[in-house]
């Protein structure tokens, strides 16, 4: 693909996916019905091509900008998916559009998802793979700080997928002994598609000139920070005409992420605990006849925001366990009973967690939640623990998948690093992963 051809990539994604739309509706017409079309579903499919067309052309779904990061274009095809599912359903309840079968609907929607999904990360795969082969790219002017300016271009060669290449660098010193009018002859003799200005001190006349001429000229102008902050988190904030750079040391988790996973916290446990209900009583009825105690064990724990809660497990160790004092479970622990070992192994002693889900105490997929006693012992080894706290904890984590339960101090702060990646990529494509790799866990027997 040629460089020349970008501007027509978001017009066809937006054709394509409207075009697999309609394929996932008339599919499902068929799967259902033995017809592809009939008379009295025209209404139907009407009001879902113009809800989408209308949604997408709001969330911009079908922008594919540099870089490439697939997971936040799922994430604004996933809400904009919910929406469209939303006022679609709305509209056939109140305009009582009675032909439509719930079957043809779910069957459609699975079908569309499924196909935009796909679509996408061929897309992705596609454009990542030409651009580390040398195509699609684009020229690029650097000017500014040098030091900066290193960093970036280091940043560059490390990810070949961004697609782009370097056509000139201006350094500051430069900068100083040409006229304003000669810097912008020679950047616009390049022609660049964006040029990256890497500034300590600057210059906001020039940049309001060079900003002006980018517009005039169709060049991307793109002012790089000189901010060095290790583990730390920038939003840009607009009061009005001021542009200002929010800057913490946890990132800041948007309405729409929190919504989405609460959403999905909700339907996921509910589903659980309701499909999964007789294998939940047959469990119970297990622990309760393998060793003497209490079916269900519990235990505080401290969530987000430091608020403290009780966690519920299936009972795996004997009673009085830890008579002694908070301890690590280890292998072969003698605290654990015969069965507490299968369940343990297989991650089942956390399915009563899915009610601590549903009250809103914990998230399926978090990092996980420690007693305060070992939380003190953590966050003396490594602060960055206290960032944890700001989300609500989970069932299962990234952590988890890797470690599973932590024989001692060393492994939790090990396992907490897992968590803290995770902190920086969440979102609902991420959670089912790591759901996947529990299953996998699970099924194969591989906790501990």
């Amino acid at each position: 693909m040629s460089v020349r051809y970008s501007k027509y990539l978001s017009g066809l994604v937006f054709i394509s996916d409207v075009l697999m739309l309609n394929i996932a509706l008339y599919l499902a017409q068929y799967i259902t019905s033995g017809s592809l079309y009939t008379h009295n579903t025209s209404n139907y499919f009407l009001l879902t091509n113009v809800v989408w067309i209308a949604l997408s052309a709001l969330s911009k779904t079908y922008k594919i900008v540099r870089p490439l990061v697939l997971r936040d274009n799922v994430n604004r095809l996933l809400i904009t998916f919910f929406n469209h599912l939303l006022i679609v359903f709305g509209a056939i309840f109140f305009l009582k559009i009675e032909d439509i079968s719930r079957g043809s609907n779910l069957v459609g929607y699975g079908l569309f998802f499924s196909f935009i999904l796909a679509s996408r990360s061929a897309l992705f795969f596609f454009l990542d793979y030409i651009r580390k082969k040398g195509y699609n790219h684009r020229q690029i002017i650097i000017v500014g700080d040098e030091n900066i300016a290193a960093r970036l271009v280091t940043s560059f060669s490390h990810h070949p997928e961004y697609g782009y290449d370097l056509a000139d660098f201006i350094s500051e010193d430069q900068i100083l002994k040409m006229p304003e009018d000669k810097l912008i002859e020679i950047l616009l003799s390049k022609k660049p598609d964006e040029i990256f200005i890497c500034y300590k001190q600057l210059d906001s006349e020039l940049l309001k000139r060079l900003i002006c001429v980018g517009d005039e000229n169709f060049i991307k102008i793109k002012v790089v920070s000189d901010l060095i902050l290790s583990n730390n988190y920038a939003q840009l904030v607009n009061y009005h005409d001021v542009p200002v750079l929010h800057i913490t040391s946890h990132p800041e988790i948007s309405l729409k992420i929190r919504l989405l996973k609460r959403s999905f916290d909700i339907c996921f446990s509910g589903l659980v605990m309701l499909f999964g209900a007789p294998f939940f009583a047959m469990l119970l009825l297990i622990t309760k006849l393998t060793s003497k105690g209490p079916v269900f064990y519990k235990q505080e724990r401290v969530g987000r925001n430091n608020k403290p809660f009780y966690i519920y497990k299936f009972r795996s160790m004997y009673t009085d366990a830890e008579k002694a004092g908070p301890q690590l479970s280890r292998d072969n622990d003698p605290r654990i009973t015969k069965w507490g070992r299968v369940i343990r192994k297989t991650r089942l002693d956390e399915l009563p967690q899915f009610w601590n889900v549903l009250r809103g105490d914990m998230s399926v997929v978090g990092p996980r939640p420690e007693r305060q006693h070992f939380i003190e012992k953590i966050v003396e080894r490594t602060p960055d623990y206290k960032k944890l706290l700001r989300v609500k904890p989970g069932l299962t984590s990234i952590g988890q998948v890797h470690y599973g339960y932590a024989e001692s101090v060393d492994q939790m702060c090990d396992r907490m690093r897992f968590d803290l990646v995770y902190l920086q990529n969440m979102s609902l494509n991420s959670d089912l992963n790591i759901i996947f790799r529990t299953v996998k866990v699970m099924m194969q027997g591989k906790g501990k």
